[in-house]
């Protein structure tokens, strides 16, 4: 199977319509599998991978960077495999309860340069190829949060004083091009209004959550990302585990229940959005969907994904070669109209339940 490459943005990067996440690189998987699944997942065609400075996740201070390191291990013993991947990371936004990704509140010029420094040292690279701010240094209701509140603004940086920091990254050659994750459309707008009137690098893509039971990327940043050519990098396209079925059946705690799955191993993931009753009661309805269908949960959640216009690229996050290969293995599915229009019913009654 040969992936066809697609481009972000404005950006000279040509990547696979499929992105290699690793955030579970350090946790769930040990650094032998995660070398193992980073070589597969190469050696099958995709040229794409993508984490963070604060990974691996649910964060902690004791593995905070583990994620980087252990994909700079793998490069120092395959050289050759550097050269043949986009690399993207990100650095973190403000704290967030996490003080050790973090000390201050805010998100600073310096603190920008000093966090790509430690991921191009735990990467053992020269330079990052899509740096992205993780999540917006000003307050914005992100991570399953609704409703945006002004009385809770404490930004610090401006996004043009950001943009003159990421600026002095890209001249001194330490990243290509920069990106934006957990963005709104006011966000997108004003990193690219503020770039072209300054002369500042331009945001390439935007990493959102986008799956079945989260659609909100379509809720007006598709058409800001489609009129300002930003390209999206879906993220969580099988909603941790939810658009699989594997909880169909047992819940996320039940005496069935996958003991490896990230949400029966972690509370804190399970306090999160995918964490809700509702959210697992709407998967169960796509995932049924997809087997009247003649498909299994994942090869119609990915294909939901992959086939959208809206997603540049679709990141899949996995704990093993055979949800490697199955993940991969989707592309190429086509969805129906008549499944795409029964979808879009589910979402009509259910709405983005895990946004």
């Amino acid at each position: 199977m040969t992936f066809p490459l697609v481009q972000l943005g404005n950006s000279d990067l040509h990547v696979t319509p499929i992105c290699l996440g690793t955030m579970t690189f350090g946790e769930q998987v040990n650094e032998t599998d995660a070398h193992a699944i980073l070589e597969h997942s190469l050696a099958r065609g995709v040229n794409f991978i993508d984490t963070a400075e604060m990974y691996s996740v649910p964060p902690k201070a004791e593995t905070c960077g583990h994620t980087e390191t252990i994909i700079g291990n793998w490069f120092a013993k395959n050289p050759a495999a550097r050269q043949k991947l986009v690399v993207a990371t990100k650095v973190a936004g403000p704290s967030r309860g996490m003080p050790w990704v973090r000390e201050n509140q805010g998100l600073s010029a310096d603190d920008i340069i000093a966090s790509c420094e430690g991921s191009l040292r735990r990467l053992q690279t020269d330079v990052i190829d899509l740096y992205q701010i993780h999540w917006p240094e000003r307050h914005v209701p992100a991570f399953g949060a609704v409703y945006y509140d002004p009385k809770k603004e404490s930004s610090k940086t401006s996004i043009h004083e950001q943009l003159e920091a990421l600026a002095k990254l890209v001249k001194a050659g330490k990243v290509r091009h920069i990106g934006l994750s957990n963005e709104t459309p006011y966000g997108v707008h004003e990193f690219v209004r503020l770039a072209e009137q300054h002369g500042l690098p331009r945001v390439a893509t935007v990493q959102n959550p986008y799956c079945l039971i989260n659609r909100t990327y379509e809720n007006g940043l598709d058409e800001t990302c489609h009129r300002l050519n930003v390209s999206l990098l879906a993220y969580s396209p099988l909603g941790f585990g939810l658009l699989t079925g594997k909880y169909d059946d047992s819940g996320l705690l039940g005496e069935q229940a996958p003991k490896d799955g990230r949400m029966a191993k972690y509370e804190s993931m399970r306090k999160q959005r995918w964490g809700r009753p509702e959210s697992l009661a709407s998967a169960r309805r796509y995932n049924a969907l997809a087997r009247e269908h003649g498909m299994t949960p994942t090869q119609m959640a990915l294909a939901f994904c992959y086939t959208k216009w809206q997603v540049t690229s679709t990141i899949i996050g996995v704990t093993s070669l055979a949800q490697l290969d199955a993940d991969l293995d989707a592309w190429g599915t086509t969805l129906s109209p008549e499944v795409l229009a029964a979808i879009d019913a589910i979402r009509w009654d259910m709405r983005d339940l895990a946004q």
